[in-house]
């Protein structure tokens, strides 16, 4: 083992409730004015009612931005910084899933900069201070909450990400109240989506360390373990917050440890398709993994009984009857499992595996080599 550095959210509250008391938190991070970054469903559904009370009670300016999408596009990032720059925003809040919180990152960022956001695409590329940052996941997926990363969606199809230190936030909320109104189908593929970020991260090419193994197996054994429950039982409040929980770790993990191919090929879903992130990473999981199979076996071995701890013994291989575990596991949550089943046909394959290619940032840390006839088989395998 090489040296390593490992970095993460500074404060973190996995708590019922948590968000009920966000004024509290604000000041504690030094907000008075602050900008709220959700989306309109959220907003609908009445979760951020108590947390604004508690704005409201503490005397804190605040202003609501609405209009965040799933997979937002360069404008609505631009539009949130216009308006953080309107109220003098002094802090950003963002309650919601992972989209509401790159876009809050990117505001962060962006709010008192000099720098155009086309300047901060890439690693490293921030400059300076941001404002104060604290999120609150609405779903049990994508980590946003401990990881440096924002994804952006560039042009018409395309996707980019922002990578710098500085997107990481001052404090995490991890509030299972916030998630007891998630639909089974977004439930199972946010839940899917953080566990793909732990067999990700246990099996990076690049930068894989013993703390992020240790996260990612912790993780792995909470989203395993509570993700039917939190599917079928949407609200069991323990499995809620075992599944918050474990999504942070997996953040943690792959924060640090980077994914690698599924990624790469789940990000052209998003991007022609409209396919969410959590389903896109899905639909490519096993293919992924049966082609990284030769590479890392071993690891997967070691997986196995985490995920399935009463074991499946079917292919004579654990490192096989983990794919085929988490083949069936997909189907049992009510997730489409082919392509076609969200519009893509053959004659996409080609585009798909092109797009994929350009995942250099994602692909390099892929324990196998990737080239475009194997992305393009992977997509035909799942077709």
């Amino acid at each position: 083992m090489g040296g390593f550095s490992f970095h993460t959210t500074k404060s973190f509250l996995c708590e019922p409730g948590a968000a009920n008391g966000l004024a509290s938190h604000a000041e504690e991070t030094g907000m008075s004015r602050i900008l709220l970054v959700t989306d309109a469903a959220i907003l609908k559904l009445g979760l951020l009612e108590d947390a604004i009370q508690s704005l409201v009670a503490a005397g804190l300016s605040y202003q609501v931005f609405q209009d965040v999408t799933p997979d937002p596009e360069e404008a609505i990032v631009l539009a949130a910084v216009d308006l953080a720059r309107d109220m003098r925003a002094d802090g950003v809040v963002a309650i919601g899933g992972g989209s509401s919180m790159d876009v809050a990152k990117l505001v962060a960022v962006l709010a008192t900069s000099e720098q155009e956001l086309s300047d901060i695409y890439g690693v490293g590329q921030v400059r300076g201070r941001r404002l104060p940052l604290i999120l609150a996941p609405t779903t049990a997926g994508t980590g946003s909450e401990v990881t440096p990363i924002s994804i952006i969606t560039t042009g018409r199809n395309e996707k980019m990400g922002v990578v710098s230190p500085q997107l990481l936030p001052d404090m995490a909320l991890l509030d299972a109240d916030l998630t007891l109104g998630l639909p089974a189908s977004v439930t199972a593929a946010t839940g899917i989506d953080a566990m793909v970020h732990s067999i990700e991260a246990y099996t990076s090419k690049i930068r894989k360390n013993p703390i992020s193994d240790m996260l990612a197996v912790k993780a792995l054994g909470l989203l395993s373990g509570n993700i039917r429950e939190a599917v079928f039982n949407g609200g069991n409040r323990e499995a809620r917050s075992n599944m918050l929980l474990g999504a942070m770790l997996a953040g943690q993990a792959f924060a640090n440890a980077p994914v690698g191919g599924v990624h790469a090929l789940a990000y052209p879903l998003g991007g022609h398709f409209h396919v969410p992130h959590g389903l896109s990473n899905a639909l490519v999981l096993t293919a992924v993994m049966r082609f990284n199979h030769e590479t890392c076996a071993d690891q997967y071995r070691q997986l196995a009984p985490i995920v399935f701890p009463d074991g499946l013994d079917e292919a004579g291989d654990p490192a096989l009857d983990l794919i085929g575990g988490l083949a069936r596991l997909t189907a049992e949550l009510g997730l489409e499992t082919r392509l076609g089943q969200v519009g893509v046909r053959e004659g996409d394959l080609d585009l798909l595996a092109a797009d994929a290619m350009k995942q250099q940032r994602l692909l390099v840390n892929n324990p196998r080599k990737m080239t475009f006839s194997a992305a393009r088989e992977i997509y035909e395998t799942v077709l």
